[in-house]
């Protein structure tokens, strides 16, 4: 029983922390990208910004959405020069498709048109070594040509800000300004794209094939499970084989049951050859050790049930103590983005734990019941 439980127990708390760190990623990535993103099909700007705006607010499921534009550059301060994805924005309505933008208004709300101020990331910042107020050369791509040649086209911006979204890849590689300055300085005539946040983002996938449906032919439709399907995939994987490789712990305890099952019937092969001289029936013995060894598999299963989810929704509480109690950091702020041990339980993972642990268990009886099953009375009894 208790190493049965012991392997459930572990199944659902490694699983749940993995599930725990998945969405904490997939929240920090989405407090940055976008649940759903239109854009032009041709690369440059959307026509009729307006009626598609109305046309994606229409959508049930759509809670907001915001005009941007993005483009690649190169920021440049003395001889540190560091390449991002510059991203033109519309303060006023960027709250409503992204978390960054709500969680760093002040910041956000000091872009204004012409002024040519951008927000950085927090790591870029570090690493250009700029401040508020600092002055950056951004060289934007398409250059002018010259008598000289073809000359980069360069523009003075101030950092007017910082944001940290927690996301390593995005906080050294994103610099935010408002979306008519990004327009000027791209030479484009609207914004390259809409973000559209929904109100269920696991919907994402289906309301962006419903969108594609409506929208004209010259807009693409994007979803964030699509915008980061390598990584997703990736973590599906390591899950899986996590899986895999601790189902080994239950099986384990299976094959303990059996050796515990077989040793049970070699010390009652007596009692069993007295029930089969008074009349029970092959069947019956079976039944008899199937039984048993059942009730191990269910009260182990049960046990181990109760013993994950106790620990898994109370991580949050018994990891701070075990690293006050060892003196030592399991997630160092300093070297992990994320220095806290999430954990998200799901049916969908426990569910299938608990059927394979019986499943295990109930096989494993089936060889110990068969062999009790097959002890002949006489020869039992031989020299009792």
């Amino acid at each position: 029983m208790l190493g049965i439980a012991l392997g459930v127990a572990a199944l659902i708390i490694v699983l749940s922390v993995m599930n725990g760190f998945q969405k904490e990623v997939r929240d920090r990535m989405l407090g940055v990208i976008s649940h759903i993103e239109v854009l032009a099909a041709d690369g440059g700007a959307i026509v009729d910004l307006e009626g598609t705006l109305q046309q994606l607010r229409a959508h049930p499921q759509v809670m907001g959405a915001a005009p941007f534009v993005a483009s690649q550059g190169l920021l440049a301060r003395g001889e540190d020069m560091k390449g991002a994805i510059v991203r033109g924005i519309d303060p006023s309505l960027e709250g409503q498709v992204s978390e960054l933008a709500a969680q760093q208004r002040q910041a956000i709300a000091r872009l204004e048109p012409g002024q040519f101020g951008v927000v950085l990331g927090a790591e870029l910042a570090r690493a250009l070594g700029v401040r508020a107020g600092d002055a950056l050369t951004l060289i934007v791509p398409g250059g002018q040509v010259t008598p000289a040649g073809v000359v980069p086209r360069l523009k003075q911006t101030t950092v007017v800000g910082y944001f940290d979204s927690g996301h390593f890849e995005y906080d050294a590689g994103m610099a935010l300004m408002h979306r008519e300055d990004a327009q000027r300085l791209f030479r484009l005539d609207g914004p390259s794209g809409i973000r559209v946040k929904l109100r269920d983002l696991h919907q994402a996938r289906e309301v962006a094939a419903q969108l594609m449906g409506k929208l004209p032919p010259d807009l693409l439709v994007r979803d964030w499970t699509r915008q980061n399907r390598t990584w997703f995939a990736a973590v599906q994987l390591e899950k899986r084989m996590m899986f895999i490789i601790l189902t080994l712990i239950v099986a384990v305890a299976a094959f303990n049951l059996v050796s515990t099952l077989v040793m049970t019937v070699t010390d009652k092969r007596a009692d069993i050859a007295i029930l089969r001289t008074l009349g029970a029936s092959p069947a019956s013995i079976m039944l008899i050790f199937m039984v048993q060894g059942a009730l191990v598999g269910l009260v182990g299963t049960g046990g181990g049930l109760l013993l994950g989810l106790l620990v898994a929704l109370n991580i949050d509480t018994l990891v701070p103590m075990l690293e006050a109690l060892l003196g030592a950091s399991f997630l160092p702020r300093d070297i992990y983005l994320i220095s806290r041990m999430p954990s998200d339980p799901q049916a969908a993972d426990i569910l299938p734990v608990a059927l394979i642990a019986l499943v295990l268990a109930f096989i494993a009886t089936l060889y110990p019941s068969w062999r009790a099953s097959r002890v002949k009375p006489a020869q039992a009894l031989r020299y009792e």
